[in-house]
């Protein structure tokens, strides 16, 4: 506690031999961190400048890169300085804070992903009704909802953990994520049991239907002619292995907070680093590889810088 300015700190225990190897560190989270902000910025910028882009599927895309840029945002920045500081703290009301940004734009990337498998199914199934469909009404709702969702009730989760007493003051991670409830003086069954509403309702209610729409695509398809089963290969494949990348990654998140005790801290410091560092980049190269027109702009780009 600050006394003076009458702030709560909260120190981050679970970096590993800063000291040593701060520098390196330092290097690793800068570079990656630009990467992923070039990356996701030009495929959104060949998105919104090319004509030929401006489809619900690519919107959404864009979306999803935004929302990735934002995500690394919230948690990079404060990384560098931790790894440039002596001390590894984070003031109680910004820890909640990057709690918030954390799972509500997690939330929204799980909410991004149903639109877009929605959006698929439309085209692929529905070709005739997709104009009718999918207006631009029907993606700027689904891109409001995907936000407001998540965000609304991860802050209904953020207040009443901020508004928990704590009666310790040492997280074990590297940023501020679910182990903030470990730091109250009295587990809150309420907490608990809204989280788990939470945790249904922008998780595994939106991957449920993601799996289960994209299953009756692929039925749909095979039953179909060639060209269809091609171009629904085409273009479910990047959003399956995004949503593959993405939960997995979510599953460690779940895995490092039940078993944080008995996971060595090394392991878990890399397994930690894992949750961040490896899905914003992954988002644009495969979007960036996989899908058609979008590899066509990319490739003319730097053709012409060439």
């Amino acid at each position: 506690m600050d006394e003076e300015r009458n702030v709560t700190y909260i120190t981050l225990s679970g970096f590993v031999q800063v000291e040593k190897y701060r520098y390196v560190y330092c290097v690793i989270i800068f570079t990656i961190y630009v990467l992923i902000i070039f990356c996701n910025c030009t495929i959104v910028s060949l998105i919104v400048i090319h004509r030929n882009l401006h489809e619900p599927m690519y919107i959404f895309i864009a979306a999803l890169l935004i929302n990735s840029v934002l995500f690394s945002t919230a948690i990079y920045p404060k990384l560098l300085i931790d790894f440039l500081s002596e001390r590894q703290i984070i003031s109680h009301p910004l820890c909640h804070f990057q709690y918030f940004i954390f799972y509500a734009l997690g939330g929204s990337e799980f909410l991004l992903l149903a639109a877009m498998a929605y959006d698929r199914y439309v085209s692929i199934c529905k070709p005739l009704q997709y104009p009718t469909i999918m207006r631009k009404t029907t993606i700027s709702g689904f891109l409001l909802l995907s936000w407001l969702v998540p965000a609304c009730q991860v802050a209904g989760s953020a207040t009443l953990s901020a508004n928990r007493k704590l009666c310790n003051f040492t997280l074990k991670g590297i940023f501020c994520n679910n182990s903030i409830h470990k730091l109250h003086c009295v587990t809150s069954r309420a907490l608990s049991v809204y989280g788990v509403i939470v945790l249904l309702n922008i998780m595994f209610f939106p991957m449920l239907y993601i799996v289960f729409t994209y299953i009756k695509i692929f039925i749909i398809s095979y039953q179909s002619c060639r060209e269809a089963r091609t171009k629904a290969a085409q273009t479910c494949l990047p959003h399956l292995l995004v949503l593959i990348s993405f939960s997995l990654l979510c599953t460690y998140d779940i895995i490092i907070l039940r078993l944080e005790s008995d996971f060595p801290k090394t392991a878990r410091f890399i397994m930690t680093l894992q949750v961040v560092l490896y899905h914003p980049l992954f988002n644009p190269i495969i979007y960036g590889l996989k899908m058609k027109e979008i590899s066509k702009h990319i490739k003319r780009l730097f053709c012409q810088v060439k």
